[in-house]
Parts: structure tokens; sequence; C-alpha cells
């Protein structure tokens, strides 16, 4: 099924003759001879739905009717929103958005028409602007954009992709400041000029392409740059000094009007070579009128020295789709259902005054994004204001905006983030502006100094404000001392000791943030899916919901939408009550196409569950005291282990050598073959002293000659770290484990003695991976020892097995675990101390559930 020329010409004859443009009574005529052009029968024969009732997320109890549902494969499935002609479609994509949000499957493709346009979207490349706008004289022109409606392979043509253009510009640059960078260590500049420097020409380029700057003038001072003029006279001392003059009479740059800022307050002394004009000169091509905020994280992400900083530092990016599951819930629809709920002049004259006083912030800003965004809604949801005054005061006449960058704060430890997070603000102005029409001024640009700032957000007092939003660094709790040293996790575990040992580092965000908002304050963030779980549970989303806070809207877990190889949470909250459904949505799979469930609920808890909250699961003691869950052997050191071949070798040089050499099991070694075979040995001494093993001359010489050393330099680098810890905290607590391991080199690192006692009492035992997708419980042999991945149970009887393996303990597993990435990490703690076993079970019940798990192995085999 496709278009043709004559078919396109039919539908627009039609709507000559027949189409008046009014929302409610042409819409579905329109929308079915407009399928009709395509080929299709009709839209409702093509399998599209009209008037699909969807829960308002901005409106309580109210139902929202999306005009045309189209649901085909991920690839094709289509909304479509019509509205009157004549109306302005900027300020509808977020009620679009919201029903995508809600469709499974989600639309991979959003139409926004108004009879005269069609405006294309797909909020996975671009949110707030269209991938094209085409007019509706123009269809039988550009039908490539359409290919969606027909059943082809071949990918629709859009005009306005702006992420290609973002992402070649945001190349070009991140080029140009490494050359500079590079050059830095010898020329009369240093790595911070250069950066500044770069971002001066980013702007500028914006302002060129967006008319703040007039008659291509940065342009033309890099052609005659290129043509052998100077271009710290042209650039430095010339256009950048001009932007910073409020009166300009004179001279070429006379018609340059005054910037400020703080972004042009000073001129650096670089004087730029051939190649790096060049790298600048290919970035000024780009239409930096269609570059997205975006660009400044990628350019950030490309000035970053080493990978090992950005890791160290937490460091990624986050989609505009992503982004808008936080600024949409905390920001635009707080504000659209106070606007939609006054109804006099008097009560707007309020909430002007609420709006022009309300301050977001973002204590985790990166290059700005967030606030970017933020900044977008909050000036359409002044817009939706103003012109509901315009329409009770009977007038067309918009009034001035109010709403300023001043309005949004951010703190970010990375100075280059700072100073890149000032500009997207800075540029945000000027988007704004065109894209509503607004008649404010986008210059003199605002001095956001003092608004974004260099700092640690844990240890520093953030500003009032009344929203917050954001995505916290991502830290495990098990590298938060490997990343950031012993000295600072200690300073913020002393500043927050409410807050877990074993939490992991986004949550300190979360309680913080909490603590910060004033009362009816509102807060989104990002966050690991940890958060949801056990110790990081507790001192974040726990300590919320206890005090005072509502979860309005959370995804429980997604597919990351950065590099980070992770599933993250995304939460938002009010500090007080909210009435009316809250929304929780989850994401059913590992890839970022996979679908979605969407739960509409009374109550969110701290677990972010939708079935039974067993968050707060207590230990049952008899659990705990019965000794039935272990971690297997860490071994601490690769030399411990050995290859079948080594293990011949070692056993026919000494017989004897066979008291100390063990198959040993890893995870993988469990799930991948059947029955369990451990493709290596390990060395284990324990319990022996160093006289016991001086008859295991070949094996005492391999641990002493490859693990020794290795152990003796980790404990001394140990103690140079806890002597410069104690000089600035006497009180501190210092680490040992070093020291310890070193005392029994020739041990594992963790034997678990109790463990392997008890298995020598076995024949066999259970177990099953610790880090899992499925459940696989097996019998594995007491002759092998565990590996610390696997997760044992000294039980040896079918009973036990049948428990463990029951539908019911992993569900309780999936529920009370920890996880990693997508996978279900077993914790004993939290999974088997609290699980409710059967506690008085009948010998017919016994019998049962064990014949079941004999037949379960069977069926396996």
């Amino acid at each position: 099924m496709s278009a043709t020329r004559e078919s396109i010409y039919q539908f627009l004859q039609f709507c000559d003759r027949h189409i008046q443009g009014r929302e409610r009574s042409d819409a579905q005529n329109f929308l079915n001879e407009f399928f009709k052009a395509f080929g299709h029968e009709s839209a409702v024969r093509a399998g599209a739905t009209f008037e699909l009732p969807i829960p308002k997320a901005s409106v309580k109890g109210h139902i929202g009717y999306a005009d045309l549902w189209w649901p085909r494969d991920s690839l094709a499935t289509l909304l479509i929103e019509m509205k009157s002609r004549g109306t302005n479609l900027n300020r509808h994509y977020g009620q679009a958005w919201d029903y995508c949000k809600q469709l499974n499957p989600q639309p991979k493709y959003v139409i926004l028409c108004n009879f005269d346009e069609f405006w294309i979207y797909d909020f996975n490349i671009q949110i707030d602007t269209p991938l094209d706008k085409i007019r509706l004289i123009d269809l039988p022109e550009r039908l490539e954009a359409f290919r969606f409606m027909e059943f082809t392979k071949e990918a629709p043509k859009f005009q306005n992709n702006q992420v290609e253009i973002t992402q070649t510009a945001a190349k070009r640059m991140g080029e140009f400041y490494q050359l500079l960078k590079a050059r830095s260590r010898k020329a009369n500049f240093n790595a911070e000029i250069a950066q500044k420097f770069t971002l001066q020409c980013v702007m500028a380029m914006f302002a060129e392409d967006t008319k703040l700057l007039e008659n291509s003038l940065f342009s033309q001072c890099l052609d005659e740059c290129l043509a052998g003029k100077s271009s710290f006279d042209l650039l430095n001392d010339g256009l950048f000094r001009r932007m910073n003059m409020i009166r300009n009479p004179v001279g070429r740059f006379k018609s340059v009007e005054y910037f400020n800022g703080g972004l042009f307050a000073e001129v650096y002394p670089i004087e730029l070579n051939k190649e790096e004009l060049d790298y600048l000169k290919l970035a000024a091509n780009q239409d930096w009128s269609k570059v997205r905020p975006a660009i400044f994280g990628s350019i950030f992400e490309s000035t970053i020295d080493q990978e090992r900083e950005r890791h160290q530092g937490g460091i990624h990016f986050t989609s505009e789709n992503d982004i808008m599951k936080i600024i949409r819930p905390t920001i635009s629809r707080y504000w659209e259902e106070r606007i939609e709920a006054v109804n006099s002049l008097k009560e707007l004259e309020a909430l002007k005054i609420a709006m022009r006083d309300y301050q977001v912030l973002d204590p985790a800003c990166g290059s700005g994004n967030f606030l970017y965004m933020a900044y977008q809604e909050l000036k359409q949801a002044e817009h939706l204001l103003l012109q509901k005054s315009a329409e009770l005061k009977g007038t067309e006449q918009l009034e001035m905006s109010f709403v300023t960058p001043l309005q949004f704060h951010g703190i970010d430890r990375n100075p280059f983030a700072v100073e890149l997070a000032r500009v997207t603000l800075l540029i945000a102005r000027k988007v704004a502006i065109d894209k509503l029409g607004l008649t404010e001024n986008a210059l003199p640009l605002d001095s956001l100094d003092h608004n974004i700032i260099q700092g640690d957000a844990l240890l520093i007092d953030w500003p009032k404000v009344q929203a917050i939003v954001g995505n916290p660094p991502f830290q495990s709790k098990n590298k938060m001392q490997q990343e950031f040293g012993a000295k600072y996790v200690n300073q913020i575990r002393e500043k927050y000791p409410e807050i877990p040992g074993r939490a992991d580092y986004c949550v300190y965000w979360f309680y913080k943030a909490h603590q910060q908002l004033p009362e009816k304050g509102c807060a989104g963030l990002v966050g690991t899916n940890t958060i949801r779980q056990n110790y990081s549970r507790e001192g974040g989303l726990d300590y919320i919901v206890k005090h005072n806070g509502t979860i309005t809207e959370a995804v429980s877990t997604q597919v990351w939408s950065g590099d980070a190889v992770v599933h993250v949470s995304l939460v938002n909250w009010i500090k007080g009550e909210k009435a009316g459904k809250k929304k929780l949505s989850m994401q059913l799979g590992d890839h970022k196409d996979s679908p979605w469930q969407v739960w509409e609920l009374d109550y969110i808890n701290s677990s972010l569950s939708a079935t039974t909250d067993i968050s707060q699961a207590k230990k049952i003691l008899i659990n705990a005291a019965s000794k039935c869950c272990y971690q297997g052997q860490t071994h601490g050191h690769e030399d411990f282990l050995l290859t079948p071949e080594q293990y011949k070798k070692f056993i026919q040089e000494d017989f004897l050598n066979q008291e100390v050499l063990f198959p040993y099991l890893t995870g993988d070694d469990l799930v991948s073959t059947y029955p369990p075979l451990p493709k290596r040995y390990i060395i284990d001494f324990h319990p022996k002293d160093l006289t016991q093993i001086n008859q295991y001359k070949e094996l005492l010489k391999r641990v002493k000659e490859r693990i020794f050393k290795t152990r003796e330099l980790a404990a001394k680098q140990e103690e140079k770290r806890n002597q410069e810890l104690l000089k600035s905290n006497p009180k501190a607590r210092t680490n040992r484990h070093h020291k310890n391991f070193l005392s029994k080199w020739w041990l594992l690192s963790y034997p678990r003695p109790e463990l392997i006692e008890k298995l020598n009492q076995l024949p066999r035992y259970i177990g099953c991976s610790r880090v899992s997708k499925r459940p696989i419980f097996e019998f594995i042999s007491a002759k092998v020892r565990p590996s610390d991945v696997v997760q044992v149970f000294p039980l040896s009887d079918d009973y036990s097995f049948g428990i463990l393996q029951s539908n019911l303990h992993w569900l309780w597993f999936t529920k009370r675990c920890s996880t990693l990435g997508g996978q279900f990490r077993y914790t004993s703690d939290t999974v088997f101390d609290t699980f409710p076993f059967p506690q008085s079970p009948t010998l017919e019940q016994v019998q049962q559930v064990a014949q079941s798990a004999v037949n379960l192995r069977k069926t396996r085999r």
C-alpha cells in the first residue's frame, strides 16, 4: 500500500471542499481520507483506533482522548493528535508526549496536525522540535517523510533531524578544543582559557545563525583570519570585546549589541593557527540555529581528559526523552494543574507572582541539559498562563513574559561543566523566544555566575528552591572508596549518618533533596535501580515516604539511555499530600526498545512495586540462626586458580597435593552445563598454617612467588591511604583488610571456613548463581568448592530444594534482592533471612514438594 500523486491530489481536493478545520467535527473524516490517500481502505480497516481514552496525567481523574492510535510494529506505531485550524502546535507536544508514555506499544512517530500543517515527531530523537514540518499543500512533494504510513522497510526522510546536525557540530568543536588544549601546554594560555574561548566561539556561532549577530560577522572574521589577518585582533580584541561593550558607535562592529552575561567579560590571549581556524570554520558552516542543547553534553564528554575521570565522576549523558520523564511530572504538570484550576483574573495575578518567584535547582547539573529543558517547559507554562489571562481579559494581546534564566540554579564539581551549563541556559532563552514567538529581548544575556556554581553538592548549602531535578552521579557502594578515596567517603558518611554505609552514591542526593524541599515542593531525580532495593532504598526512598513525601510518578526500572550499561529508576515526588492517581511504569526487557507496562495506582511504595509491598519485611530469627545461606569462597587472586592441565601436573608431581586442590565452580559453570561442571581448580590451604603447608612445596612456591608480593604492596598502599586520612581526621575509620590478607597471605581472601565445615558433612548442597536472570537452583557435589558468585545452601534434601526452586521463593527473590544491570542478585540478609518458609508442613506436603523437586530435575535432564 502506498500513496500516488493522484490519490494525494484527491485527498487535497476533498480537504478543500469538505474540511473546515474544526477539531471535533472534521478530524475523523480528515484522517480517514488521509489513510485512503496512502492506499488503505480506511483508518479503522488499517487497524487504527479513533478517540482512544487515556487518563490525563495533568488533570486529576480526567480522561483524555487520543484522536488516532495506530498500533503496528515498534518501527511504525503512530499517534495523531488533531487541533483546530490556526492552532499554534508548539504548545501541544507535551500532551502528545504524555499520551505516548501510557500507550503500549509506545508510538514511534507522533503527528500534530491543525489541518494545514503536519508536524512529525520522534520523541526518542528530539522532544520539543518536530523532525519535519510539512504544509498540507506541499504533501505531494514530501511523501518520503510519510513512509511510516505505508507497509515498507524504507525509512522516512526528514528535513529537520537536529540530532544529526548537533552530532557533527559537537564533533567539530570537540576536536577544536582538543587542538587548543594540546597547544596550551607550550603557548601563553592554559587549558581553562582554551575551554572558555571554545565556549565564546560556540555562543558566537549560535548568535550568528539566530540573528543575534547580524551579517554573519563571526564567519566573516574567520574568513579574514584564514586569509592571513590576526585572529586575536579580529576575534578576541575585536568581535568578542565589542560583544561586552554597551555602546559601539563606530567601526565595523557598531551593529553588535551588548551580550554581557559574564561569558565575554574577558578577552583571552589566543592567536589561532591554520589548523585550528580550519576546524572552527567547519563548525561555523553548520546551521547553529538547529543545534540542540545536547551538543553541550557531547562537547563535555569529548573534553574529559581520560575515560578514568569520566568513570570516576559517574558522568553520563541523559536523553531528552528521559529528561522529560522528570521535568514534565515535576514542573510542567505542576503548573498546568494550577493554571487550569484558576478561573479569575485575581487568581491569575497571584499565580503570576508565584511563577515569577519559582526557583529550580539541579544539584548535579553537568552540562545543563536538565536546566535547559526545565526552562523551556516553564516558558511553555508561562505562555499558557498569559494566554488564559488574555482570554479572561477578552484580548488577543499577550502581556510581557517574565520567566528568566535567573530562576534556575545548578551545582557541579567539574569547572568546565559549570561553564558549559551557563552557556546552555543562555542559549535557552533565545530558543524559547523564537519557538513561542515572544516579544522579550534575548540580549543582554543574563549573568549566571551566581546561579550555576562549582562545588560538591553533598558538602555545600543549596539555594532555596521550589523544585529539584537532575541526574546525580552513578557510583555503586562497592566502588565508592576506590573511585573517590577513603577520605571523601568518610566525610560524606559522617555528614549523613542516617544513610546506611552500603547505600549507593546517588542515594545521598535523594536524601538531601527531600531535606531541602519546602512544603509542597517537588523533586524528580534519576538513580540506579538499586535505589528501590535494600540499603539504598532505606537511605533514600524510605526516608522520603516516611517524612511526608508522596511519590507521584516513577519508572521502576528501564534500560539506561546513555553509555552506562545499567538499568535506572526515575522518581518524582512532592513534599506533602497529593490527591489522585499516581503513575508507575516498568520496562519489560533489556533493550532500549523493550515494551513497557504502566499502572495507575492510589499509592506508589518506596520499592516502586505495583504488587504487594514486601520492602518492609523483617528478618525471621530462625532463618538467620539456621545458617543455611552463604556466599561462596572469594579467592582474591587469580593465581590461586589452576587450569585442568595445571591441576594434573601438580597431582602427577606429588599425589599429596590433591588434599588442597578442589574443583572450583563459578556462576557461569552452574548455568551453562548439566550437571554443573567446574572448568578450573583452586588451591585452598585452609585451615592449615605455614608450618603445615610446607609439605606442598611446589604449590607453596607458586603462591609465595605470585601472591605474597602483590598482597604486600596492597597493604603498604592501604597504610599510606590510612595515614593521609588520619591526618585530616584523627577519628576516621581506617581500612585493614589488605593488612589482614597479608598476615595470612597463603590463604584465600575469604575461605568461608564455617561453610566449608558444613559442606564436608554433606554429600551434596544446593547452589544458584548469585547474579541471575532466571531461577536455576541445582544440587552440587560437596567435593566442589563454590566461588563467591555462587549462593550456597548447605542443604541436601529434595524438600528444601523444592522450596528454594518454587515460584514463590523466586518472586520473593526478585522483589527483595538488589540488581546488577538487568539481573537479580541474591542477598542472604534481605532475601533468605526474610523469606517466610513453611513453618508447619505435614508429612504429606513435604513428600509432595520433594517429589516435585525430583520430577523437575528429571525434566531438566
